[in-house]
């Protein structure tokens, strides 16, 4: 268990914010490793015509009982995305390349996001019967 916190700012075209956690373990069986983990996200979208956005939100992350020289994996980089419809269906299309700056040894020093994400907007009241 641990902490999170999420801030976000949408200036104009730009959402620019970012999610940070820590995880401790606190349960379970003696045996097993302890853990002690970080994650933080920012996020930085731009926003085109035709619902077309550039977008980078590198997942960074820190093992704190790792090894030294194994705790980061820093991600570096971005790309683009699409909001458009699939039949009636809004959905939300991107791909993202990373290269990892920092990761442990036997990490990949690249890292790559494809996603769909199926979109349910809420219709305005009058809409609905």
């Amino acid at each position: 268990m641990g902490p999170s916190l999420v801030a976000l700012i949408q200036p104009g075209k730009w959402t620019v914010g970012a999610l940070v956690n820590n995880a401790w373990s606190v349960a379970g069986p003696s045996d097993r490793s302890s853990v002690n983990q970080m994650s933080w996200q920012y996020f930085v979208n731009y926003n085109l015509k035709k619902g077309w956005y550039l977008s980078s939100s590198p997942l960074i992350s820190a093992n704190w009982k790792a090894s030294s020289g194994n705790v980061w994996t820093v991600p570096v980089g971005g790309g683009v995305g699409r909001i458009l419809r699939l039949g009636f269906q809004p959905v939300n299309i991107a791909a993202q390349f990373y290269g990892n700056a920092a990761h442990p040894s036997g990490g990949s020093p690249w890292g790559m996001r494809l996603q769909i994400a199926f979109l349910f907007p809420k219709l305005p009241s009058s809409s609905r019967r």
